[in-house]
Protein backbone atom coordinates (compact mmCIF):
# COMPACT_ATOMS: atom_id res chain seq x y z
CA UNK A 1 0.00 0.00 0.00
CA UNK A 2 3.00 2.24 0.70
CA UNK A 3 4.23 2.36 -2.53
CA UNK A 4 0.79 3.73 -3.89
CA UNK A 5 2.30 6.67 -2.18
CA UNK A 6 4.95 7.33 -4.15
CA UNK A 7 5.27 8.94 -7.63
CA UNK A 8 7.04 8.27 -10.65
CA UNK A 9 8.96 11.50 -10.17
CA UNK A 10 11.07 9.78 -7.12
CA UNK A 11 12.28 7.40 -9.42
CA UNK A 12 12.98 9.16 -12.28
CA UNK A 13 16.21 10.76 -13.68
CA UNK A 14 16.36 14.38 -13.85
CA UNK A 15 17.96 14.12 -17.05
CA UNK A 16 16.04 12.20 -19.46
CA UNK A 17 12.68 12.47 -17.13
CA UNK A 18 11.78 8.84 -17.18
CA UNK A 19 12.32 6.20 -15.05
CA UNK A 20 15.30 5.23 -13.85
CA UNK A 21 17.48 2.49 -15.93
CA UNK A 22 20.38 0.77 -14.58
CA UNK A 23 20.10 3.38 -11.46
CA UNK A 24 23.48 4.92 -10.32
CA UNK A 25 24.38 6.95 -7.47
CA UNK A 26 27.11 9.72 -7.25
CA UNK A 27 28.93 10.77 -4.26
CA UNK A 28 26.41 13.85 -3.92
CA UNK A 29 23.35 11.30 -3.47
CA UNK A 30 21.64 12.00 -6.34
CA UNK A 31 20.48 9.28 -8.59
CA UNK A 32 20.84 8.96 -12.54
CA UNK A 33 20.23 6.64 -15.41
CA UNK A 34 23.85 5.08 -15.94
CA UNK A 35 23.62 6.38 -19.38
CA UNK A 36 22.18 9.67 -18.63
CA UNK A 37 25.27 10.96 -16.37
CA UNK A 38 27.89 9.01 -18.69
CA UNK A 39 26.36 11.47 -21.85
CA UNK A 40 26.42 14.15 -19.45
CA UNK A 41 29.80 14.19 -18.00
CA UNK A 42 31.29 12.88 -21.36
CA UNK A 43 30.28 16.53 -22.73
CA UNK A 44 32.57 17.89 -20.11
CA UNK A 45 35.31 15.84 -20.25
CA UNK A 46 37.98 18.17 -21.59
CA UNK A 47 37.49 20.25 -18.54
CA UNK A 48 38.48 17.71 -15.96
CA UNK A 49 35.38 19.30 -13.69
CA UNK A 50 32.52 16.84 -13.17
CA UNK A 51 29.16 18.35 -11.71
CA UNK A 52 25.60 17.07 -10.22
CA UNK A 53 23.12 18.37 -12.71
CA UNK A 54 20.69 19.01 -9.79
CA UNK A 55 23.00 20.39 -7.44
CA UNK A 56 26.17 21.61 -8.99
CA UNK A 57 28.33 19.81 -6.44
CA UNK A 58 31.55 19.66 -8.56
CA UNK A 59 33.82 16.32 -8.56
CA UNK A 60 37.43 15.81 -9.43
CA UNK A 61 38.62 13.28 -10.76
CA UNK A 62 35.70 11.86 -12.76
CA UNK A 63 33.69 9.25 -10.18
CA UNK A 64 33.32 5.42 -11.02
CA UNK A 65 30.11 4.75 -11.69
CA UNK A 66 28.50 1.18 -9.98
CA UNK A 67 24.93 0.00 -10.55
CA UNK A 68 23.32 0.75 -7.19
CA UNK A 69 21.44 -2.57 -6.95
CA UNK A 70 18.73 -1.90 -4.09
CA UNK A 71 17.24 1.38 -6.62
CA UNK A 72 17.43 -0.95 -9.53
CA UNK A 73 15.47 -3.57 -7.31
CA UNK A 74 13.04 -0.77 -5.71
CA UNK A 75 12.52 0.10 -9.16
CA UNK A 76 11.88 -2.96 -10.51
CA UNK A 77 9.46 -3.71 -7.62
CA UNK A 78 7.43 -0.41 -7.85
CA UNK A 79 7.03 -1.10 -11.79
CA UNK A 80 5.09 -4.33 -11.19
CA UNK A 81 2.78 -2.80 -7.87
CA UNK A 82 2.40 0.49 -10.17
CA UNK A 83 3.11 4.25 -9.73
CA UNK A 84 0.94 7.54 -9.23
CA UNK A 85 1.48 9.58 -12.73
CA UNK A 86 3.95 12.19 -12.89
CA UNK A 87 2.92 15.54 -12.71
CA UNK A 88 1.53 16.84 -16.32
CA UNK A 89 4.04 18.50 -18.08
CA UNK A 90 4.28 19.71 -22.23
CA UNK A 91 7.07 19.04 -24.54
CA UNK A 92 8.43 22.32 -25.92
CA UNK A 93 6.38 22.93 -29.12
CA UNK A 94 6.74 25.83 -31.84
CA UNK A 95 7.31 29.78 -29.95
CA UNK A 96 8.12 27.97 -26.20
CA UNK A 97 11.66 28.41 -24.36
CA UNK A 98 12.86 24.33 -24.58
CA UNK A 99 14.46 23.38 -21.01
CA UNK A 100 18.00 23.30 -21.20
CA UNK A 101 18.66 20.01 -18.64
CA UNK A 102 15.98 18.13 -20.88
CA UNK A 103 17.89 15.25 -23.47
CA UNK A 104 16.10 13.67 -26.24
CA UNK A 105 12.84 15.38 -26.57
CA UNK A 106 12.98 18.72 -24.44
CA UNK A 107 9.94 19.76 -22.09
CA UNK A 108 8.62 23.54 -21.75
CA UNK A 109 10.85 25.49 -19.52
CA UNK A 110 8.65 27.18 -16.84
CA UNK A 111 11.96 29.38 -15.34
CA UNK A 112 14.67 30.79 -16.58
CA UNK A 113 18.09 31.34 -13.88
CA UNK A 114 20.02 34.57 -15.16
CA UNK A 115 22.42 33.75 -12.68
CA UNK A 116 22.85 29.99 -14.68
CA UNK A 117 21.82 31.86 -17.89
CA UNK A 118 19.93 28.78 -18.50
CA UNK A 119 15.85 27.62 -18.71
CA UNK A 120 14.08 24.88 -16.63
CA UNK A 121 11.06 22.54 -17.01
CA UNK A 122 9.41 21.82 -14.25
CA UNK A 123 11.31 18.79 -12.53
CA UNK A 124 14.35 20.30 -13.63
CA UNK A 125 13.71 23.25 -11.39
CA UNK A 126 13.20 22.10 -8.31
CA UNK A 127 16.63 22.06 -7.41
CA UNK A 128 16.49 26.21 -7.57
CA UNK A 129 14.22 25.58 -4.73
CA UNK A 130 15.30 23.15 -2.71
CA UNK A 131 19.18 23.04 -2.61
CA UNK A 132 21.16 26.07 -0.28
CA UNK A 133 23.67 26.63 -3.59
CA UNK A 134 21.07 28.17 -5.44
CA UNK A 135 18.94 30.06 -2.93
CA UNK A 136 20.95 33.46 -4.34
CA UNK A 137 20.29 33.07 -8.01
CA UNK A 138 17.75 34.74 -9.60
CA UNK A 139 14.92 33.25 -11.18
CA UNK A 140 12.49 34.83 -13.62
CA UNK A 141 9.67 33.49 -16.03
CA UNK A 142 11.00 31.52 -19.18
CA UNK A 143 12.54 33.81 -21.80
CA UNK A 144 14.62 32.64 -24.53
CA UNK A 145 18.25 34.14 -25.73
CA UNK A 146 19.42 33.95 -22.59
CA UNK A 147 23.13 35.00 -23.71
CA UNK A 148 21.40 38.70 -24.94
CA UNK A 149 21.94 38.73 -20.82
CA UNK A 150 25.20 38.59 -21.21
CA UNK A 151 27.60 41.77 -21.71
CA UNK A 152 29.29 40.79 -24.89
CA UNK A 153 32.68 42.71 -23.83
CA UNK A 154 32.86 41.25 -20.55
CA UNK A 155 30.52 37.87 -20.38
CA UNK A 156 28.76 39.24 -17.62
CA UNK A 157 25.38 39.62 -16.88
CA UNK A 158 23.62 42.38 -18.16
CA UNK A 159 22.36 44.50 -14.60
CA UNK A 160 23.27 48.15 -14.98
CA UNK A 161 21.80 51.20 -16.88
CA UNK A 162 24.08 53.74 -18.61
CA UNK A 163 21.91 57.14 -18.92
CA UNK A 164 24.30 58.66 -20.31
CA UNK A 165 24.52 56.13 -23.25
CA UNK A 166 20.94 54.44 -23.01
CA UNK A 167 22.34 51.28 -23.04
CA UNK A 168 22.73 48.48 -20.79
CA UNK A 169 25.90 47.67 -19.23
CA UNK A 170 27.26 44.86 -16.53
CA UNK A 171 29.29 46.03 -13.38
CA UNK A 172 32.85 45.67 -15.39
CA UNK A 173 31.66 48.22 -17.84
CA UNK A 174 30.99 51.00 -14.46
CA UNK A 175 35.09 50.60 -14.25
CA UNK A 176 36.01 51.23 -17.51
CA UNK A 177 34.21 52.14 -20.68
CA UNK A 178 31.06 54.25 -18.58
CA UNK A 179 33.13 55.61 -16.02
CA UNK A 180 31.59 59.19 -14.55
CA UNK A 181 28.64 58.49 -16.65
CA UNK A 182 25.41 58.56 -14.82
CA UNK A 183 24.48 54.86 -14.23
CA UNK A 184 22.00 53.36 -11.74
CA UNK A 185 20.63 49.61 -11.55
CA UNK A 186 18.39 48.05 -13.81
CA UNK A 187 16.02 47.53 -11.61
CA UNK A 188 15.91 51.58 -10.70
CA UNK A 189 15.89 52.65 -14.69
CA UNK A 190 12.50 50.06 -14.98
CA UNK A 191 10.79 51.77 -12.13
CA UNK A 192 11.56 55.64 -14.18
CA UNK A 193 10.52 53.84 -17.68
CA UNK A 194 7.96 52.47 -16.14
CA UNK A 195 6.22 54.96 -15.19
CA UNK A 196 6.58 56.70 -18.95
CA UNK A 197 5.08 53.57 -19.78
CA UNK A 198 1.86 53.69 -18.19
CA UNK A 199 1.74 57.19 -19.51
CA UNK A 200 2.32 56.64 -22.75
CA UNK A 201 -0.56 52.98 -22.42
CA UNK A 202 -2.94 55.35 -21.02
CA UNK A 203 -2.50 58.18 -23.81
CA UNK A 204 -2.99 54.73 -26.31
CA UNK A 205 -6.01 53.79 -24.22
CA UNK A 206 -7.54 56.91 -24.49
CA UNK A 207 -7.01 57.26 -28.67
CA UNK A 208 -8.35 53.53 -28.99
CA UNK A 209 -11.37 54.77 -27.35
CA UNK A 210 -11.45 58.38 -29.41
CA UNK A 211 -11.10 55.82 -32.62
CA UNK A 212 -13.59 53.32 -31.33
CA UNK A 213 -15.73 56.42 -31.18
CA UNK A 214 -14.70 57.69 -34.44
CA UNK A 215 -15.44 54.03 -36.04
CA UNK A 216 -18.85 54.20 -34.72
CA UNK A 217 -20.13 57.50 -35.61
CA UNK A 218 -18.65 56.37 -39.22
CA UNK A 219 -20.81 53.26 -38.86
CA UNK A 220 -23.72 55.45 -38.65
CA UNK A 221 -22.74 57.70 -40.76
CA UNK A 222 -22.07 54.86 -43.74
CA UNK A 223 -25.86 53.75 -42.59
CA UNK A 224 -27.13 56.97 -42.93
CA UNK A 225 -25.39 57.21 -46.04
CA UNK A 226 -26.73 53.92 -47.71
CA UNK A 227 -30.28 54.57 -46.54
CA UNK A 228 -29.94 57.99 -48.11
CA UNK A 229 -28.58 56.92 -51.23
CA UNK A 230 -31.19 54.55 -51.48
CA UNK A 231 -34.09 56.67 -50.75
CA UNK A 232 -32.42 59.16 -53.37
CA UNK A 233 -31.91 56.09 -56.10
CA UNK A 234 -35.82 55.48 -55.59
CA UNK A 235 -36.82 58.57 -55.78
CA UNK A 236 -34.18 59.46 -59.04
CA UNK A 237 -35.57 56.51 -60.54
CA UNK A 238 -39.31 57.47 -60.12
CA UNK A 239 -38.28 60.71 -61.46
CA UNK A 240 -36.24 59.62 -64.34
CA UNK A 241 -39.20 56.89 -65.34
CA UNK A 242 -41.52 60.18 -65.47
CA UNK A 243 -38.98 61.82 -67.98
CA UNK A 244 -38.86 58.31 -69.66
CA UNK A 245 -42.42 58.43 -69.96
CA UNK A 246 -42.37 61.83 -71.11
CA UNK A 247 -40.00 61.17 -73.64
CA UNK A 248 -41.87 58.13 -75.11
CA UNK A 249 -45.26 60.51 -75.03
CA UNK A 250 -43.48 62.91 -77.06
CA UNK A 251 -42.48 60.00 -79.32
CA UNK A 252 -45.20 58.66 -79.62
CA UNK A 253 -46.99 61.93 -80.36
CA UNK A 254 -44.33 62.23 -83.32
CA UNK A 255 -45.56 58.96 -84.34
CA UNK A 256 -48.73 59.39 -84.31
CA UNK A 257 -49.03 62.70 -86.08
CA UNK A 258 -46.56 61.27 -88.94
CA UNK A 259 -49.08 58.72 -89.49
CA UNK A 260 -52.19 61.20 -89.03
CA UNK A 261 -50.11 63.05 -91.63
CA UNK A 262 -49.59 59.90 -93.84
CA UNK A 263 -53.44 58.65 -93.45
CA UNK A 264 -54.69 61.67 -94.54
CA UNK A 265 -52.79 62.70 -97.48
CA UNK A 266 -53.34 59.17 -98.59
CA UNK A 267 -57.04 59.45 -97.99
CA UNK A 268 -57.44 62.49 -99.80
CA UNK A 269 -55.15 61.26 -102.90
CA UNK A 270 -57.58 57.65 -103.30
CA UNK A 271 -60.46 59.97 -103.27
CA UNK A 272 -59.06 61.91 -105.92
CA UNK A 273 -57.71 58.54 -107.72
CA UNK A 274 -61.50 56.93 -107.54
CA UNK A 275 -62.91 60.00 -109.12
CA UNK A 276 -60.23 60.23 -111.67
CA UNK A 277 -60.88 56.17 -112.20
CA UNK A 278 -65.06 57.17 -112.98
CA UNK A 279 -64.21 59.78 -115.23
CA UNK A 280 -61.61 57.54 -117.20
CA UNK A 281 -64.45 54.98 -117.17
CA UNK A 282 -66.78 56.91 -118.75
CA UNK A 283 -64.54 58.48 -121.56
CA UNK A 284 -63.62 54.67 -122.45
CA UNK A 285 -67.40 54.17 -122.50
CA UNK A 286 -67.85 57.50 -125.50
CA UNK A 287 -64.94 56.34 -126.75
CA UNK A 288 -66.05 52.73 -127.51
CA UNK A 289 -69.36 54.47 -128.53
CA UNK A 290 -67.64 56.91 -130.77
CA UNK A 291 -65.64 53.89 -132.61
CA UNK A 292 -68.89 51.77 -132.75
CA UNK A 293 -70.70 55.08 -134.72
CA UNK A 294 -67.54 55.56 -136.99
CA UNK A 295 -67.66 51.99 -137.93
CA UNK A 296 -71.00 51.62 -139.02
CA UNK A 297 -72.10 51.79 -143.08
CA UNK A 298 -75.50 52.76 -142.04
CA UNK A 299 -75.16 57.07 -142.93
CA UNK A 300 -79.20 57.42 -141.72
CA UNK A 301 -78.08 56.09 -138.59
CA UNK A 302 -74.21 57.81 -138.32
CA UNK A 303 -76.15 60.92 -139.06
CA UNK A 304 -78.74 60.99 -136.16
CA UNK A 305 -76.51 60.02 -133.44
CA UNK A 306 -73.05 62.42 -134.66
CA UNK A 307 -74.86 65.22 -132.71
CA UNK A 308 -75.11 63.79 -129.20
CA UNK A 309 -72.38 61.56 -129.28
CA UNK A 310 -69.33 63.87 -130.43
CA UNK A 311 -70.13 67.00 -128.40
CA UNK A 312 -67.26 67.55 -126.14
CA UNK A 313 -67.09 65.92 -122.82
CA UNK A 314 -68.30 67.75 -120.43
CA UNK A 315 -64.48 69.50 -117.88
CA UNK A 316 -65.91 67.89 -114.98
CA UNK A 317 -65.22 69.49 -111.59
CA UNK A 318 -61.75 68.10 -111.00
CA UNK A 319 -59.08 70.63 -111.03
CA UNK A 320 -55.56 69.60 -112.66
CA UNK A 321 -53.32 67.55 -110.21
CA UNK A 322 -49.43 68.28 -109.67
CA UNK A 323 -47.98 65.02 -108.04
CA UNK A 324 -44.90 65.89 -105.53
CA UNK A 325 -42.63 62.13 -107.11
CA UNK A 326 -40.12 63.22 -103.86
CA UNK A 327 -42.27 63.20 -100.31
CA UNK A 328 -39.43 63.40 -97.63
CA UNK A 329 -40.16 64.15 -94.05
CA UNK A 330 -36.70 65.87 -93.84
CA UNK A 331 -37.59 68.56 -91.89
CA UNK A 332 -39.21 66.21 -89.38
CA UNK A 333 -36.14 64.19 -88.79
CA UNK A 334 -34.36 67.49 -88.49
CA UNK A 335 -36.64 68.96 -85.91
CA UNK A 336 -36.55 65.46 -83.77
CA UNK A 337 -32.60 65.44 -84.28
CA UNK A 338 -32.02 68.76 -82.90
CA UNK A 339 -34.05 68.37 -80.23
CA UNK A 340 -31.98 65.01 -79.04
CA UNK A 341 -29.26 67.28 -79.81
CA UNK A 342 -30.78 69.88 -77.27
CA UNK A 343 -31.65 67.46 -74.84
CA UNK A 344 -28.95 65.50 -74.72
CA UNK A 345 -26.55 68.95 -74.28
CA UNK A 346 -28.89 69.78 -71.75
CA UNK A 347 -28.44 66.32 -69.43
CA UNK A 348 -24.80 66.50 -70.11
CA UNK A 349 -24.75 70.13 -68.59
CA UNK A 350 -27.17 69.39 -65.97
CA UNK A 351 -24.86 65.94 -65.20
CA UNK A 352 -21.56 67.79 -64.35
CA UNK A 353 -23.86 70.29 -61.63
CA UNK A 354 -25.18 67.11 -60.24
CA UNK A 355 -21.98 64.99 -60.23
CA UNK A 356 -20.23 68.19 -58.31
CA UNK A 357 -23.21 68.09 -55.77
CA UNK A 358 -22.96 64.29 -55.65
CA UNK A 359 -19.56 64.72 -54.90
CA UNK A 360 -19.73 67.31 -52.19
CA UNK A 361 -21.95 65.03 -49.95
CA UNK A 362 -18.94 63.13 -47.62
CA UNK A 363 -19.24 60.20 -45.38
CA UNK A 364 -16.35 62.19 -43.09
CA UNK A 365 -14.26 65.49 -43.83
CA UNK A 366 -10.30 64.82 -42.74
CA UNK A 367 -8.66 67.27 -40.03
CA UNK A 368 -5.74 67.95 -38.45
CA UNK A 369 -5.57 66.21 -34.76
CA UNK A 370 -5.59 68.99 -31.77
CA UNK A 371 -1.77 70.19 -31.15
CA UNK A 372 -0.76 68.31 -28.89
CA UNK A 373 3.06 69.76 -27.97
CA UNK A 374 4.70 72.99 -29.09
CA UNK A 375 6.09 70.94 -32.03
CA UNK A 376 2.64 69.92 -33.65
CA UNK A 377 1.73 73.51 -32.57
CA UNK A 378 4.41 74.66 -34.81
CA UNK A 379 2.82 72.63 -38.07
CA UNK A 380 0.05 74.44 -37.56
CA UNK A 381 1.97 77.12 -39.73
CA UNK A 382 2.06 74.68 -42.46
CA UNK A 383 -0.14 74.40 -44.93
CA UNK A 384 -1.72 70.76 -45.02
CA UNK A 385 -3.94 69.45 -47.93
CA UNK A 386 -6.36 66.20 -46.74
CA UNK A 387 -7.66 64.79 -49.96
CA UNK A 388 -10.10 61.83 -50.59
CA UNK A 389 -9.42 61.42 -54.03
CA UNK A 390 -7.18 58.55 -55.40
CA UNK A 391 -4.05 59.58 -56.27
CA UNK A 392 -2.55 60.70 -59.99
CA UNK A 393 -1.53 57.76 -61.97
CA UNK A 394 2.27 57.12 -62.01
CA UNK A 395 2.18 54.81 -65.03
CA UNK A 396 0.65 53.16 -67.87
CA UNK A 397 -0.75 50.89 -65.97
CA UNK A 398 -2.70 53.07 -64.02
CA UNK A 399 -3.23 55.59 -66.58
CA UNK A 400 -5.72 52.43 -68.49
CA UNK A 401 -7.46 51.90 -65.56
CA UNK A 402 -9.44 55.39 -66.96
CA UNK A 403 -8.80 54.12 -70.43
CA UNK A 404 -12.31 55.49 -72.35
CA UNK A 405 -13.53 54.43 -75.65
CA UNK A 406 -13.46 57.52 -78.36
CA UNK A 407 -15.20 57.66 -81.69
CA UNK A 408 -15.28 60.43 -84.33
CA UNK A 409 -18.22 62.19 -85.18
CA UNK A 410 -19.00 62.33 -89.16
CA UNK A 411 -21.24 65.13 -88.33
CA UNK A 412 -18.34 67.59 -87.54
CA UNK A 413 -15.46 66.38 -89.63
CA UNK A 414 -14.47 68.82 -92.32
CA UNK A 415 -15.17 67.59 -96.02
CA UNK A 416 -11.28 67.63 -96.60
CA UNK A 417 -11.34 64.85 -93.69
CA UNK A 418 -11.81 61.11 -94.59
CA UNK A 419 -12.75 59.20 -91.59
CA UNK A 420 -12.23 55.06 -91.27
CA UNK A 421 -11.73 51.81 -88.97
CA UNK A 422 -14.98 52.63 -87.61
CA UNK A 423 -14.50 56.35 -87.43
CA UNK A 424 -11.38 56.06 -85.01
CA UNK A 425 -8.30 57.35 -87.76
CA UNK A 426 -8.94 60.48 -89.63
CA UNK A 427 -6.69 60.95 -93.15
CA UNK A 428 -6.76 64.56 -95.19
CA UNK A 429 -7.54 64.03 -98.33
CA UNK A 430 -7.28 66.89 -101.07
CA UNK A 431 -10.97 65.88 -102.65
CA UNK A 432 -13.99 66.82 -101.09
CA UNK A 433 -16.00 64.04 -99.40
CA UNK A 434 -19.70 64.12 -99.44
CA UNK A 435 -21.35 64.74 -96.40
CA UNK A 436 -24.48 65.62 -95.65
CA UNK A 437 -24.77 69.71 -94.62
CA UNK A 438 -24.72 69.91 -90.79
CA UNK A 439 -24.79 72.72 -88.53
CA UNK A 440 -21.79 71.05 -86.34
CA UNK A 441 -19.64 70.51 -88.84
CA UNK A 442 -16.37 72.43 -89.50
CA UNK A 443 -16.90 74.16 -92.75
CA UNK A 444 -13.33 75.80 -93.12
CA UNK A 445 -10.79 74.05 -90.20
CA UNK A 446 -9.27 70.78 -91.13
CA UNK A 447 -10.87 69.73 -88.12
CA UNK A 448 -12.99 66.36 -86.45
CA UNK A 449 -14.51 66.17 -83.05
CA UNK A 450 -15.01 62.94 -81.27
CA UNK A 451 -19.16 62.10 -80.28
CA UNK A 452 -18.69 61.26 -76.46
CA UNK A 453 -18.62 64.62 -74.18
CA UNK A 454 -16.25 63.48 -71.14
CA UNK A 455 -17.44 65.09 -67.65
CA UNK A 456 -17.33 64.50 -63.65
CA UNK A 457 -14.94 61.93 -63.95
CA UNK A 458 -11.17 60.98 -65.05
CA UNK A 459 -10.34 59.64 -68.46
CA UNK A 460 -7.23 58.43 -70.51
CA UNK A 461 -7.22 57.90 -74.19
CA UNK A 462 -4.03 56.95 -76.66
CA UNK A 463 -3.55 59.19 -80.02
CA UNK A 464 -0.83 58.06 -82.58
CA UNK A 465 0.38 60.28 -84.67
CA UNK A 466 3.31 59.56 -86.24
CA UNK A 467 4.17 62.82 -88.31
CA UNK A 468 3.63 65.67 -89.95
CA UNK A 469 1.40 68.60 -88.82
CA UNK A 470 -1.73 67.52 -86.18
CA UNK A 471 -3.47 68.99 -83.28
CA UNK A 472 -4.99 66.83 -80.52
CA UNK A 473 -6.85 68.78 -77.35
CA UNK A 474 -10.68 68.92 -76.47
CA UNK A 475 -13.39 71.25 -76.47
CA UNK A 476 -16.38 72.77 -75.38
CA UNK A 477 -19.32 71.97 -77.44
CA UNK A 478 -19.50 75.60 -78.27
CA UNK A 479 -16.39 76.17 -80.32
CA UNK A 480 -17.19 78.26 -83.81
CA UNK A 481 -17.29 76.22 -86.79
CA UNK A 482 -17.92 78.57 -89.23
CA UNK A 483 -15.49 80.50 -91.29
CA UNK A 484 -11.73 80.60 -91.74
CA UNK A 485 -11.06 82.69 -88.35
CA UNK A 486 -8.71 81.18 -85.77
CA UNK A 487 -11.41 81.09 -83.05
CA UNK A 488 -12.36 77.94 -84.55
CA UNK A 489 -8.95 76.28 -84.38
CA UNK A 490 -8.44 74.16 -80.98
CA UNK A 491 -6.48 75.78 -78.62
CA UNK A 492 -6.86 79.83 -80.18
CA UNK A 493 -10.06 80.37 -78.05
CA UNK A 494 -11.14 80.03 -74.42
CA UNK A 495 -13.47 77.19 -75.28
CA UNK A 496 -10.58 74.54 -76.27
CA UNK A 497 -6.95 73.35 -74.81
CA UNK A 498 -4.87 71.87 -77.27
CA UNK A 499 -1.78 70.00 -77.97
CA UNK A 500 0.40 71.14 -81.14
CA UNK A 501 1.99 68.40 -83.02
CA UNK A 502 4.48 69.50 -85.63
CA UNK A 503 7.81 67.86 -86.98
CA UNK A 504 10.03 67.78 -83.82
CA UNK A 505 8.13 69.99 -81.58
CA UNK A 506 5.52 70.65 -79.59
CA UNK A 507 3.47 73.67 -78.76
CA UNK A 508 0.87 74.02 -76.07
CA UNK A 509 -2.48 76.08 -76.53
CA UNK A 510 -5.27 77.73 -74.82
CA UNK A 511 -7.45 80.88 -75.76
CA UNK A 512 -4.21 81.80 -78.60
CA UNK A 513 -1.66 81.53 -75.97
CA UNK A 514 1.56 79.23 -76.37
CA UNK A 515 4.02 77.23 -74.62
CA UNK A 516 7.07 75.80 -76.60
CA UNK A 517 7.95 72.33 -75.11
CA UNK A 518 11.40 70.75 -75.50
CA UNK A 519 10.78 66.87 -76.05
CA UNK A 520 11.71 64.26 -78.30
CA UNK A 521 8.74 63.37 -80.73
CA UNK A 522 6.48 60.43 -79.49
CA UNK A 523 4.17 58.66 -82.08
CA UNK A 524 1.97 57.84 -79.37
CA UNK A 525 0.66 60.68 -77.58
CA UNK A 526 -1.55 60.25 -74.16
CA UNK A 527 -4.03 62.87 -73.02
CA UNK A 528 -5.27 62.56 -69.44
CA UNK A 529 -8.44 64.30 -67.92
CA UNK A 530 -9.84 64.69 -64.56
CA UNK A 531 -12.84 66.94 -64.71
CA UNK A 532 -13.26 67.20 -61.11
CA UNK A 533 -9.57 68.19 -60.53
CA UNK A 534 -9.53 70.64 -63.47
CA UNK A 535 -6.43 69.19 -65.00
CA UNK A 536 -6.02 67.86 -68.86
CA UNK A 537 -2.13 66.48 -69.39
CA UNK A 538 -0.67 65.34 -72.07
CA UNK A 539 1.92 62.20 -72.16
CA UNK A 540 4.90 60.61 -74.72
CA UNK A 541 4.41 57.25 -74.52
CA UNK A 542 6.83 54.74 -75.03
CA UNK A 543 8.40 52.15 -72.44
CA UNK A 544 8.08 55.08 -69.90
CA UNK A 545 5.05 57.95 -69.46
CA UNK A 546 6.52 61.25 -70.57
CA UNK A 547 4.69 64.47 -69.34
CA UNK A 548 4.87 66.94 -72.37
CA UNK A 549 2.19 69.39 -70.70
CA UNK A 550 -0.26 70.01 -67.92
CA UNK A 551 -3.56 72.47 -68.35
CA UNK A 552 -4.39 73.17 -64.92
CA UNK A 553 -8.32 74.84 -64.55
CA UNK A 554 -11.94 74.29 -63.83
CA UNK A 555 -13.71 72.85 -66.40
CA UNK A 556 -17.47 73.73 -66.57
CA UNK A 557 -19.05 72.21 -69.60
CA UNK A 558 -18.47 68.43 -71.16
CA UNK A 559 -15.26 68.12 -72.94
CA UNK A 560 -14.88 66.83 -76.64
CA UNK A 561 -12.04 65.37 -77.72
CA UNK A 562 -11.09 66.83 -81.06
CA UNK A 563 -8.20 66.61 -83.86
CA UNK A 564 -6.67 68.82 -86.35
CA UNK A 565 -4.55 67.69 -89.52
CA UNK A 566 -3.09 69.06 -92.90
CA UNK A 567 -1.54 67.18 -95.28
CA UNK A 568 0.61 64.37 -93.96
CA UNK A 569 0.12 61.63 -91.39
CA UNK A 570 -3.42 60.30 -90.28
CA UNK A 571 -4.76 60.32 -86.78
CA UNK A 572 -5.25 57.30 -85.01
CA UNK A 573 -7.59 56.73 -81.87
CA UNK A 574 -5.92 53.59 -80.35
CA UNK A 575 -7.48 51.01 -78.61
CA UNK A 576 -6.99 50.30 -75.28
CA UNK A 577 -8.80 47.27 -74.43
Amino acid sequence: MASNLWSEDQFSCSVCLEILKDPVTIPCGHSYCLGCIKNYWDQTDHTGVYSCPQCRETFTPRPVLCRNTMLAEIVEVLKKTGLNPPPAQSYAGLGDVPCDFCTGRKFKAVKSCLTCLASYCETHVKPHYEGAAFKRHKLINAIGNLEKKLCAEHQKVLEVFCRTDQTCICVLCIVKEHKSHDTVSAEAERSVKQKQLGETQTEIQQRIQERLKDVEELKQAVESLKRSACIEIKESEKIFTELIQSIEKIHTEVIELIGANEKAAVNQAERRMKKLEQEIAELRRRNAELKQLSETEDHIHFLKNFQSLCAPPEAGDLPSVTVNTDIFFGAVRKAVSELKDHIEDFCKGELVKITTTVNEVAVYSLQAPEPRNRAEFLKLNEVAVYSLQAPEPRNRAEFLKYSCQLTLDPNTANRNLYLSEGNRKVTWRGETQRYPDHSERFDSRSQVLCREGLSGTRCYWEIECSGGWASIGVTYKGISRKGVDRSCILGFNDKSWSLFCSGSSYTARHNNNQTAITALRSPRIGVYLDFNDGTLSFYGVSDTMTLLHRFQTTFTEPLYPGFGLRSGSPVTICQLN
